[in-house]
């Protein structure tokens, strides 16, 4: 019985110094925490409407996109040049990127800029905006940027082989009364539709359109150190454009799907495995000092030996739940899968066409049908942006 007595006396005195390390540890950590203060005032409703610092380019990128297919021209512009303030200093200084870097701070809560392919995009849509506006030389400027945008994948064949933005870069520049060809080379050299349709001068009517879904984030891994891609789809693989005497098949130029999974390993992936392997070393080596120690204790004359390994242990176990490895999955989950790209010469007035979303076998997708009406003036040309969504 003695015997017994002295286990348990032992047992609680490891037991409770396990929790005293443990109940100062967590202490110490909190104090690392900003209290938010329960007792402040509950936020506005203009407040919640606003977006937390390191989300406002998603949500400029959502929202301007939203807004471009509502045809709310200004609003587009406004939330695309808000995002591209933003992405145009990607090479620059940004402390909440640095601070993700640190093994207990997420990735998440670094400054949404997205990946590539997403940076691509807002690129696009704000060229677009500028051609609406008449304003060609702008439109250029940010297909290029666009490009540059898409320059940075791992492997050499992914980099800056977006079709669309090389081939209205040297339209654009064909339109300017300059020399586009070397723009058209580069897009035909990546193109995967076959033969792009050459550059005519004389059209005056340029329609972009979009379809599908695209591709979302996931976290894979044990920890959820690993970013993922989950690819869209799309029922949709392409589109007539039909108004007067004119029928003109329009297939996909680029797709999201295959941008988003071509990029290759990221600065971040390598730093984030770091992270992993951190967090499970420092879990394992808690866990076996915690054993170890437990078992030293046992015995009277080692007991201070023990309690201290414990000791140990429980601290490795707590900086192992604090290491953060998570990848971001914030994703900007309003992309198309396809995009795409047409220009014919109408005459001058006003025209009706229609827009018929078709399958992978030509035929037209129900409920998907749309009427665009536009008028064609001599100044400039008519741009036109139809999605399916």
């Amino acid at each position: 019985m003695p015997h017994i007595a002295n286990f348990e006396s032992h047992m609680f005195s490891i037991r409770r110094t396990v929790a005293l390390i443990s109940g100062c540890a967590a202490l110490l950590l909190s104090g690392c925490v900003t209290d938010s203060g329960s007792g402040s005032a509950m936020p506005t409703a203009a407040q919640l409407n606003k977006p937390p610092t390191k989300d406002r380019v998603l949500w400029n990128y959502r929202n301007g996109l939203s807004a471009l297919r509502q045809g709310k021209q200004e609003e587009a512009k406004l939330q695309f040049d808000e995002a591209i303030s933003v992405i145009g200093n990607i090479f620059g200084s940004d402390k909440s990127a640095k601070k993700s870097r640190n093994y207990f701070n997420e990735e998440s809560k670094k400054n949404f800029i997205g990946e590539p392919y997403e940076r691509v995009m807002a690129y696009f849509y704000r060229g677009i905006l500028y051609w609406m506006d008449g304003e060609a030389d702008n439109a250029r400027a940010c297909f290029r940027s666009g490009e540059l945008m898409d320059g940075d994948a791992e492997k050499k064949d992914y980099r800056s082989d977006f079709v669309t933005l090389d081939y209205l870069d040297g339209y654009a520049t064909f339109k300017l009364d300059g020399d586009g060809s070397d723009a058209f080379k580069r897009a035909q050299e990546v193109s995967k539709i076959g033969q792009l349709p050459t550059y005519d001068k004389k059209a005056n009517t340029l329609v972009f359109l979009e379809f599908g879904t695209g591709p979302t984030k996931y976290a894979g891994g044990e920890y959820g150190e690993e970013l993922r891609i989950r690819e869209g789809r799309s029922v949709v693989r392409g589109a007539w454009f039909k108004t007067g005497n004119k029928a003109i098949r329009i297939g996909a130029y680029d797709d999201l799907n295959f941008q988003a999974t071509t990029r290759g390993g990221r600065v971040m992936d390598h730093i984030l495995a770091n992270k992993a392997v951190f967090k499970s070393t420092t879990d394992t080596i808690g866990n076996v000092a915690i054993v170890g120690g437990a078992i030293t204790a046992m015995n009277r004359r080692s007991q201070n030996v023990g309690l201290g390994i414990i000791a140990a242990g429980v601290v490795s176990k707590i900086v192992s739940a604090a290491t953060t490895p998570e990848a971001d999955t914030r994703t900007w989950d309003n992309l198309p899968q396809f995009i795409s790209f047409t220009a014919l010469e109408l005459p001058l007035g006003s025209h009706t066409a229609t827009v018929e979303f078709i399958d992978a076998a030509g035929r037209i997708v129900p409920n998907l049908t749309k009427t665009v009406t536009f008028t064609i003036v001599e100044q400039r040309d008519t741009v036109l942006f139809v999605s399916d969504h």
